[in-house]
């Protein structure tokens, strides 16, 4: 085993650079003064580089041949051996000056990102976008493909996944939840809505919203030990080890959904990156095995734990009690009402359960036509105002509220939005999973029991890290392939309930 050893070892070292690298990243999300980008993008290029250089290296090849022998054993060093193989395929692939060139344009985008969403000035983030587009395709070249070249980089986020698949699983997404949202604005267009929903927009001071949001973070098992929260302009979750995870929100004191769902929908991330073995530490096998297993964590806390009504019924006093000046006279059917108001509204990470799929499918199908050419950049505000109009009857009075929302093209995260609603689906498969072996959920949400769900996922899914497939673990966990029967059934289930509605 001398050369898995070596192996494991380099890899080790591969591991630490990444790490550095999302330090340096986090950090330019969070406290770095805007004028030093220009260093960060010198030193997020100079690790880039000396990082594909180790993770290319071809004794990495000599190894991997030695120990192919290992590939075909159900061990930790099969594993090991089976996802490194995969990786350092991946990343021959790339020439070094390819990757340097990408880190840099990443950089010089995302910064031109910010200015231009500020500014609501698509043409500032124009040439920049035209770029990350070009790295794309120059990427699925390098990757190579058979039916499209969005597969070569859906593939870099869900392996094994293919845009034919994910595209019928969409359409018939689109076929079974599109009539649901109708029936709801027809319910609501003839009988008023069904809740007020301007206790949502009432002052919650920003500090009592952090402390209530960590609090229930801390029940799901988010520890300060190991965790810590800051602010950044878009949410994300990010880790530098099993031990050491970070999560950001966004605070609006008049929108307090943004931050407290925000905050667990993060959670969701970092408990999955904490739940890893940690045997898994520093090798190929740390970290969730693709992003829309990670989503289908951060959906459930979010939606499915902290939406419920259940949920609400153990929190909702000590929630009245952090806000009693916005929460005077507010029921808790009302509340629970508000919170999950369906609204065909803009931005896609304040969307609720029916129509955030739908968000999710506009840019799906805006990123294959770019790769394909049928869609050319320049005319992407049109196109995302129409397609808006299409699928939600709303438009976008502005590109900051609309084609500049996300903060994933600016980072060449191209191939990733599909992510966003596998994890919603299997979100349900896998609770519907743990309640068949639990018993009722909601009965234990009642009495504040959250840990028993974490610890179903720290067992079914999260413990495996990178070492199954997604497909693998949607069926080893839930038993059965992933699909949209569970996730139409709940949602026809809850929102008939809420808005009163019949044979849906």
């Amino acid at each position: 085993m001398k050369n898995f050893e070596a192996l494991k070892h380099h890899l080790g070292q591969v591991s630490d650079l990444g790490g550095a690298a999302s330090v340096l990243s986090w950090e330019q999300e969070t406290y770095m003064p805007a004028k030093g980008a220009e260093h960060r993008a010198d030193q997020m290029a100079t690790l880039s580089l000396i990082h594909h250089q180790m993770a290319t290296d071809p004794k990495i090849g000599v190894w991997l041949e030695e120990l192919k022998p290992l590939e075909g054993e159900d061990t930790f060093e099969g594993a090991f051996v089976r996802v490194a193989r995969r990786n350092y395929e991946r990343e021959t692939k790339f020439p070094a000056e390819f990757v340097e060139e990408t880190s840099r344009a990443q950089n010089a985008a995302h910064h031109a990102w910010l200015e231009a969403r500020k500014h609501s000035d698509f043409k500032h983030f124009e040439p920049h976008l035209e770029k990350m587009f070009e790295l794309a395709r120059r990427a699925a070249d390098y990757l190579g493909f058979e039916d499209h070249p969005y597969d070569a980089l859906l593939d870099l986020y869900e392996p094994g996944a293919k845009t034919a698949h994910i595209k019928s699983i969409f359409a018939d997404l689109r076929d079974q939840t599109l009539p649901l949202l109708k029936a709801i604005q027809a319910k609501v267009a003839a009988s008023g809505d069904v809740a007020d929903y301007s206790l949502l927009s009432r002052k919650f001071p920003l500090e009592g919203q952090k402390t209530f949001g960590l609090k229930v973070a801390q029940r799901f098992g988010l520890e300060p030990e190991f965790a810590r929260q800051d602010v950044s302009a878009h949410p994300f979750c990010t880790n530098f080890g099993y031990n050491d995870i970070r999560i950001t929100t966004r605070f609006d004191e008049h929108f307090f959904p943004t931050s407290l769902f925000g905050t667990w929908h993060e959670t969701g991330h970092g408990m999955y990156e904490h739940g890893v073995n940690p045997q898994y530490n520093r090798t190929p096998l740390a970290g969730g095995t693709s992003l829309g297993v990670h989503e289908s964590q951060s959906r459930l806390f979010e939606n499915l734990v902290g939406r419920s009504k259940a949920f609400w019924e153990f929190h909702f006093e000590d929630f009245k009690a952090t806000f009693p000046e916005p929460m005077n006279g507010v029921t808790l059917d009302e509340f629970y009402k508000a919170i999950n108001r369906v609204q065909a509204d803009l931005i896609r990470v304040e969307a609720d359960e029916v129509t955030y799929n739908f968000h999710v499918m506009l840019r799906f199908e805006i990123e294959v036509g770019l790769l394909e050419g049928s869609i050319q950049v320049k005319d992407l505000p049109e196109i995302w105002n129409a397609k808006m109009q299409d699928y939600l009857g709303v438009v976008p009075p502005s590109d900051a509220l609309g084609v500049l929302q996300d903060v994933h093209w600016s980072a060449g995260l191209i191939g990733y939005f599909a992510t966003y609603s596998l994890g919603n689906l299997l979100s349900v498969q896998l609770y519907n999973a743990a309640q068949l072996e639990l018993g009722n959920l909601h009965d234990q949400y009642r009495k504040g029991e959250l840990a028993p769900t974490v610890e179903w996922m720290r067992k079914n899914v999260h413990q495996h890290g990178s070492r199954y497939l997604p497909h693998e673990i949607a069926q080893m966990a839930t038993g059965k392939p992933l699909g949209a029967a569970d996730y139409v059934k709940y949602l026809k289930e809850k929102y008939s309930e809420i808005y009163g509605l019949e044979g849906i």
